[in-house]
Parts: C-alpha cells; structure tokens; sequence
C-alpha cells in the first residue's frame, strides 16, 4: 500500500460511519465517498442519501481523495468489503458497528434531551419504527437508566406505533422510571458492545495480529500488509498459517496432474 499522507481523526472516523449507515449492504467505496462529498450524483439522490447527517462532510476534498479515507476505514477495521453477486458492497465490521450503535443512540438520547428542553414534542415518531432491534433497545435502557420522568409523554407518543416486543421494552420503561428505581434497567436483546467501551480511543495503532492456524493448531503472524491485502479485497482473515497453505496448494497442485 502507498505511504499515507492524510490523517484521519476520531470525528472523521464518526462521520465516516454515519453516512455508512446509509448504504451498508446496498453500495460500495465509490457510493459513500459520494455521500460525504455532497454529490448531486442522480442514483444518491434518488435514494434519499443526501439526508445522512454527515452528507458533504468532506466537501472540500475530491472525490479520489475522499475514496482514500474510506479505503482506511476498511484497512483499520471499521468497515468491510463484503461481495453479493460479484457486487463488492461496504458493511461494518464487528467494531465498526459497536462503535455506530453507541454513537447513534446517544446522538438519539441528545435530541430527546433538546426536545424536553424546549417543551416541543414531536407529534411524528414513526422515525422510530423499523430501526434496528437491538439499538432502540439499548437506547430505551439509556432513557430508562437517566431517572427523568420527563421522557415518559415521548415514550407514549412513540408506544403505538411500533411492534409488539418494542412497546413491551417501552411499557417496562415508563413503570421503570415511575418507580424511580435505583437499580439499572436491563433490556433482554439491547446491543451489548464487546470490541468497544465509550470513552476508549476509537483510532488504535495497528501491527500484526497473532491467528491460530485450523489445521496444525500453531500460531502465526498476520502482518499489516497481509491483511491490507486481504480485507481490500473482501476475503476473511486466512484460517491456515502459511506452511499448511503451501501444503494444501501442493496437494491440490498433485490432485490435478493425477
């Protein structure tokens, strides 16, 4: 890979994974960089993309210099090259979305905080509905773990209009903050993060990782530049250390001339 010459900051990261919310599993590298470019691109505008919250956050940048940033956002783990259909489509990886979910469901609890503040409650919360499970979970057991009953009429506006298991988690709560428990309210199905803790640097410096190898059982070194290969091209980490791959090439190199 070329020497980098740009830096990446933690806001960048952030902003990069929200317009990535957007079109994980739908679109590829060229798509989101067009996101965060502020393209007038027909196809982005037709499906609604410019209404990422980070839509042209990297205006001043061109397009090439955009699709870098995001080329490091696959190199360090964040998101993922995945193929469907021979289509290389950008998905987050296990860290990558730990990381969104916190961040979205904050960003939520924020925005229901200026709500309060400004004693105007929407009268449309349908923008709830259809997200995904485990992030509106955990983001009900941020609203039920602050003790302020003044989310309680957002709560029952929102009750309504969504599934069966949602409106059970917002029944458990309301009574939850009625009561004023001290206790923590926990929601069986919220997001349990395990590739990251809030507060933790998101940017970490990388190096080789050590990988147990399926067929001799011994570890081996993944260097930097092997996995920049491999999560560049969308393949999953390599399963065997490289003697066992030489010798599984081997035997199929014999198999072939038999």
């Amino acid at each position: 890979m070329a020497e980098q010459t740009f830096e990446v900051t933690e806001d960048d990261v952030k902003a990069m994974l929200l317009a990535g919310d957007c079109i994980a599993g739908q679109a590829g590298r060229s798509m989101l960089a067009k996101v965060l470019k502020g393209s007038r691109d027909k196809k982005l505008l037709a499906l609604g993309l410019d209404s990422s919250p980070t839509y042209g956050y990297f205006r001043s940048l061109t397009l090439d210099q955009i699709t870098e940033r995001v080329d490091w956002m696959i190199l360090n783990d964040f998101l993922a090259i995945e193929h469907a259909r021979d289509m290389p489509l950008l998905v987050f990886t296990e860290r990558g979305w730990d990381i969104l979910v916190e961040m979205m469901t904050e960003l939520m609890l924020k925005q229901w905080e200026a709500w309060i503040e400004a004693n105007a409650i929407p009268m449309d919360m349908t923008y709830l509905k259809d997200r995904n499970r485990s992030m509106i979970l955990l983001f009900l057991e941020k609203v039920a773990n602050s003790g302020d009953t003044r989310y309680i009429p957002l709560l029952q506006r929102w009750a309504p209009l969504d599934y069966r298991k949602v409106r059970e988690a917002i029944g458990k709560v309301i009574d939850h903050l009625n009561r004023g428990k001290d206790e923590r309210l926990e929601l069986e199905g919220a997001h349990r993060s395990f590739l990251y803790t809030p507060g933790e640097p998101i940017i970490e410096p990388r190096g080789s990782e050590r990988l147990k190898c399926w067929e001799c059982g011994k570890r081996f070194e993944w260097t930097v530049e092997e996995q920049d290969k491999f999560r560049m091209r969308g393949w999953e980490p390599p399963k065997r250390c490289e003697a066992c791959r030489e010798e599984r090439r081997n035997r199929r190199e014999a198999w072939l001339w038999e």
